[in-house]
């Protein structure tokens, strides 16, 4: 059965490629055979909305599910923080690698003073948008699409004081600059620096393959992140961040709701013992939902009708 040839499908930019190839060499180096096939995403195509107004969660990992539906690929990798939290029926997370750096940065000119001043920042994240009027209520921020190589070249033809970027995908593919400073404030989206790799339910071979690349660890914090997710956003985009973390026998969680100007922000920080891990995400989000959060949710999925 070893010869059977194991059908990566991938995104074509050249951070999801680095993935693919990362995940590859993994089942190379354990005898499994592979082939990498990529395709465009429409997220990838359409670059002129923000991403949350084409009002498709999963617009990156749709093409791919369709293509493993259709039986042309065998297994996708994905971004975690890309993936929706309810996944296609038929398809399940086969492996979540270890996890890289979770932080978000700032690439900045090099000159930073705006941060006591007038500011414009980029980002296609509601996320980091609310969290950055949060912090700097008179800074404008923009919208930013496309790829990491993308964005990066729009951040220096433009006249922006800075773009904030996942340190991850700019670490993946060497594209870091030495201007740019850790954003440690800022609660990364749910998911954010993991990859994960998605088979079929009914695919026995590249389940059992794909199982000897689950870094368990990582699994339950991201478990905790995007069951928070779920709770909370009950399939509506919103400004939401999440970090759980081993502290020794223990789990710490941060998780975040802000509104979209970032004037409101909802937070919770608690720590349990290891063993309830499994309905951390909900109750976390369940105590936001009461906090106040219910509401902002409304007001969110209101303001995304207009």
């Amino acid at each position: 059965m070893m010869n059977k040839i194991i059908r990566i499908g991938t995104r074509d930019s050249e951070l999801a490629l680095w993935q693919a190839h990362t995940v590859e060499k993994k089942l190379n180096d354990l005898g499994y055979k592979t082939e990498i096939l990529a395709v465009k995403s429409q997220g990838d195509i359409i670059l002129d909305k923000p991403l949350y107004e084409l009002g498709i969660t999963g617009i990156f990992t749709k093409t791919l599910d369709i293509a493993m539906i259709n039986g042309d690929v065998d297994i996708a990798v994905h971004s975690m923080k890309d993936v929706p939290t309810a996944l296609p029926i038929g398809i399940v997370q086969a492996a979540v690698l270890e996890r890289a750096n979770t932080l978000d940065i700032l690439v900045h000119k090099g000159n930073l003073d705006f941060l006591n001043g007038d500011g414009t920042i980029a980002t296609g994240s509601l996320r980091r948008q609310a969290q950055w009027l949060n912090k700097y209520p008179n800074h404008k921020v923009v919208d930013l699409r496309g790829n990491v190589n993308t964005r990066m070249q729009k951040l220096q033809d433009s006249d922006w004081n800075g773009a904030v970027f996942a340190a991850a995908g700019l670490e993946r593919i060497n594209l870091k600059p030495s201007n740019y400073i850790d954003l440690d404030w800022m609660i990364p989206a749910p998911a954010q620096g993991a990859m994960v790799v998605v088979a079929m339910a009914k695919d026995e071979f590249c389940r059992q393959a794909l199982n000897e690349l689950n870094d368990i660890d990582t699994e339950v914090c991201t478990h905790i992140e995007r069951q928070f997710l779920k709770t909370l956003e009950g399939g509506c985009t919103a400004p939401i961040g999440a970090l759980a973390v081993f502290v020794e026998d223990d789990i710490l969680f941060k998780g975040v709701l802000f509104s979209i100007d970032g004037k409101q922000k909802i937070e919770i920080e608690k720590t349990v013992p290891m063993q309830e891990w499994k309905k951390l995400g909900f109750y976390c989000a369940k105590e936001i939902l009461e906090n106040g959060g219910a509401e902002l949710m409304t007001e969110i999925k209101i303001n995304f009708k207009k």
